[in-house]
Parts: structure tokens; sequence; C-alpha cells
């Protein structure tokens, strides 16, 4: 009889390739980002580490930041708007949504991901800078992605968008407010979306899924770490359908999608369960579900074969969306 073998740990399942700067995150930083409880130095620590990964400037596209409406009776938003050098005519538009847990992050922060998109899918970009929790629970985050979007349609023709291919796309929060805001627009009648994108989204508040109870210290964004920002997001209130998005019990008139998730992400569960859910409501849906990808393992590893693989479908399948 063989003897039995142990179950590998998620830690063994990461991509070796992606799971340097993983490792060397937690050398650095002990717990990782979620072992920084007070929030104000989290968010100054994130962004000390992206600023180490940044990468130059993107000269190809041109950046303008405006002050637009936000939600009635509420403060303007920023918006920064990317768009092409040497490109005339009119483009096609993608409206941006950082991610960060509903908490952390801003429109610097994702930058280059923003220009990237701006530069080879040949779109103008909008990228919103929304609120945050603690200081500002649901449904701040979606009101002012819901504000930008209806500011980005209303003056497609000023910012040179074609306003029947205009497309949401956002990782994690921003993933998640990219499902809710597409909701938004749909039960109040517009703006039109042609697509959406929402990479690896943040959309279930029950931490129930196997995926949610398995990706534990990892360093990045576990099962602690999301408890406690749902905490801060909901406030005192209830999930509903536009802070959770796995909670719509209608997902019919959703634009066509597409979602990715990595197997070592704590979201896989969902996601997958959501892109199910889609496909049974007549959204066309694409899913790609990435053995050893962690959460946003593109970012923090770019040079590895896993994450370009993964970067490259995305912008092969916007191409397409917006063509």
């Amino acid at each position: 009889m063989e003897p039995a073998t142990s179950q590998p740990t998620v830690q063994d399942r990461i991509d070796p390739e992606s799971k340097v700067p993983l490792d060397q995150l937690l050398q650095a930083m002990p717990g990782g980002f979620n072992a920084i409880s007070d929030i104000v130095q989290r968010r100054a620590a994130l962004k000390a580490a992206l600023a180490t990964m940044e990468a130059p400037e993107n000269e190809n596209v041109t950046r303008e930041d405006r002050a637009v409406p936000g939600p009635p009776g509420e403060p303007d938003i920023s918006v920064r708007i990317y768009r092409p050098k040497g490109v005339e005519g009119v483009l096609p538009g993608v409206y941006f949504i950082h991610g960060g847990g509903m908490i952390l992050g801003d429109v610097d922060g994702e930058d280059a991901v923003a220009s990237m998109i701006c530069e080879q899918v040949r779109a103008v970009v909008v990228s919103v800078e929304y609120r945050l929790a603690p200081e500002n629970p649901h449904p701040a985050q979606v009101e002012d992605c819901y504000a930008g979007l209806t500011w980005t349609a209303n003056n497609a023709t000023e910012l040179g968008i074609d306003p029947a291919r205009l497309a949401l796309f956002g990782g994690s929060a921003g993933g998640g407010l990219v499902i809710a805001t597409a909701l938004m627009a749909r039960d109040r009648g517009g703006p039109a979306l042609c697509f959406q994108m929402p990479i690896y989204p943040m959309i279930d508040d029950r931490n129930v899924t196997p995926s949610s109870q398995e990706i534990t210290d990892v360093g990045i964004w576990d099962r602690a770490g999301n408890i406690e920002a749902w905490a801060w997001y909901l406030g005192d209130a209830q999930a509903d359908t536009y802070a959770a998005p796995s909670r719509a019990e209608d997902l019919t008139g959703l634009p066509p999608t597409f979602i990715d998730v990595g197997t070592c992400d704590l979201f896989r569960d969902e996601d997958i369960a959501f892109a199910n859910r889609l496909m049974q409501a007549g959204v066309p849906t694409e899913l790609h579900v990435y053995p050893g990808a962690y959460h946003a393992s593109e970012v923090f590893a770019p040079e590895a074969a896993l994450s370009q693989r993964i970067v490259a479908t995305r912008v092969a399948a916007l191409r397409r969306a917006l063509a």
C-alpha cells in the first residue's frame, strides 16, 4: 500500500516565478500589508511599495486631471483622462476603476496600467478617484463611480469617445465596482455599456466559499484582510446588490463580460460562480482561471511568464470588444 501524500499548501501551488516578489515582500514586511493595523499607515506602505515597482511614465499617452461633478449633494470627484499620442479621431472609451479593497489605492497607483491600456488598445481611458472606506463607507464608492461614468458618457464628444464603444475595466475592488456600476447603469437607464472587464473582482461579503477560507497568510489579500475590509466598507449597513454584486438576483441586461482570476486567489470561487451565473442569465461571458496566480500576481511579478500571458489575454479581449 502506497503512503498517503499530503495536500499541497497554497504556497506550494503558487507559480514559482511569480512567488519570488511575494516572498521578498513577506521578508521585508512580515504578515504583509494587512499586518499594519492603522489604515493611513497601510496606505502609505502600499504606495511606497508600488513606487519601488513603478515603470517610467509612458510617453506615448497624454494625461489630463479634471474635477467633475460627484453624486448629487456630494463633493466633486477627480478623473484622469488618457489619450494615445498621435492617434486622431473618435476612439473607444475605457472607464477605469482602481483596486484596493475599497480602503486603499488611488489613480496614481494604477497609472501604469491605465496608460498601457490606453496605448495598446488605442482607447481614451478615464480613471476615476472615488472615496475610500472606512472614512466613506458604501455607497460612496459606487455612487462616485457612477457619477464619473455618467460624466464620461455625457461628455463623450468632447473626450473623443465613441459612445457606442464604452467599456468598464477594474481589478479587485475595482472589479467589484465595475460590476456594481454596470448594475447601477442598467437599473438607472444608462449610460450604455458595450463591455465590462472585472479582474478578480471583490463581490461577496459573506466569506463562505472554499477559496475564501483556504487563502490565509499569503501576505497580499487573504481571509483576515478581506473580512476587515468588508467590515470597513459596509460600516453599519447591510450589503446590497451594489455593495456585493454576488447578492444580485437578476444579472440579465449586463454587458458582455470578461473575468479572470487565479487558483491561489481568495476571490477564485466567488468569481467562478458569478461568471457561471452571468452565462445562465444569457450574458456573453469569457472566464479565465490561471493556475498558480495569486491576487494581483501580475502586478507584483510583471516579468513572470504567467503575468505576461495574463496581461496579453486581457489586452486582446479589450481590442476585440472595442474593435
